[in-house]
């Protein structure tokens, strides 16, 4: 990637340095500057930057105008001009614009002119950089196998988080849960969002939000596996309820496929709830609190598989995202 934007951003400088001295304009290389400093990661970045520096260009403009009528296009004009143009700047957010434009309004004072011959060669430079700078930024699309590699890795970090849970509420004995699969979980949603929001800000269309708004269903779901994982831990005995909730944690873990979304599950919960509520009261404490974590538990799955259910319904069912994804 580091390779590709090397490639993309000396290209663009060469090309808008090329096409400067095909129309015989001076300081042709303040083009392929201004090109280099439009370009940005996503196309929305870009556009932002290039509006923002029409702005403070033509800003610089009016001021350098002005300046140099009243003091002559010497160097106590442009110092002139920078006071005010900086100031201005300053008070706009315009930071990443100061220098550029005034290398060049700087082109006058080098002149010692500032006639409409001039200002056509500035604004040409101008137009040149920056519309190449867009125009380069415009080849930019979704990354959809990439985001859909790291969706299936996050995925597959909370459906061995599910066997693993599966695992400890049937047997205390297992030593190394510890927790460490929440850290390359979460490492796995932070890469994977990264890469989501870059792909909505590579799309002019801000209704294609499907894959922002997974990675932040399968955050919210990170933090409810998490709090489980902590109450599972302090399980100290295996009542009579860990069997059936295991298995159902087996059986969400197991139903990660592209099409579910989570209904027949809930189905599956409610049973389950019932079965829990109509058996024997617990023979001693210890049981009673085991059996009311396990309890709890089936409370988090709930909201567990909720968020899916109405991801699926908001982003799937309604015909928003035709493509299904899994659990």
């Amino acid at each position: 990637m580091m390779v590709v934007n090397t490639i993309k951003i000396a290209g663009t400088a060469i090309l808008s340095i090329l096409l400067a001295e095909l129309l015989r304009m001076e300081f042709s290389v303040s083009a392929g500057i201004i090109a280099i400093l439009t370009i940005q990661p996503t196309k929305k970045e870009t556009i932002r930057t290039a509006a923002g520096r029409l702005l403070a260009f033509l800003s610089a403009l009016v001021i350098a105008f002005g300046s140099f009528r009243l003091l002559g296009c010497s160097l106590e004009g442009f110092l002139l001009y920078l006071a005010i143009f900086i100031l201005l700047c300053q008070w706009l957010g315009w930071y990443s614009s100061m220098a550029m434009n005034s290398v060049l309004i700087s082109h006058f004072l080098t002149w010692e002119r500032m006639d409409s011959a001039a200002v056509i060669n500035e604004i040409l430079l101008f137009a040149i950089g920056v519309g190449m700078g867009v125009l380069v930024n415009l080849h930019l699309h979704k990354d959809v196998d990439y985001i859909e590699e790291l969706k299936a890795a996050t995925d597959e970090r909370i459906r061995r988080i599910l066997y693993r849970m599966a695992e400890r509420i049937l047997d205390k004995e297992i030593s190394d849960y510890r927790g460490e699969c929440f850290v390359d979980l979460r490492a796995s949603i932070r890469k994977a969002a990264g890469i989501a929001e870059a792909n909505f800000n590579n799309q002019f269309g801000s209704s294609d939000v499907y894959d922002k708004e997974y990675i932040h269903m399968r955050e919210e779901q990170c933090q409810i596996l998490y709090e489980m994982y902590k109450n599972v831990r302090t399980i100290k005995t295996t009542p009579i309820t860990a069997g059936q909730i295991s298995g159902f944690f087996r059986e969400i873990a197991g139903s990660y496929d592209k099409d579910n979304t989570g209904r027949e599950l809930l189905v599956q919960f409610k049973k389950l709830e019932q079965e829990m509520k109509g058996l024997p009261l617990p023979a001693d404490r210890e049981e009673f609190e085991d059996r009311a974590k396990l309890f709890a538990l089936l409370g988090s799955i709930e909201e567990f598989l909720l968020l899916k259910l109405k991801f699926m319904e908001k982003y799937v069912e309604n015909g928003r995202e035709k493509k299904k994804e899994g659990l």
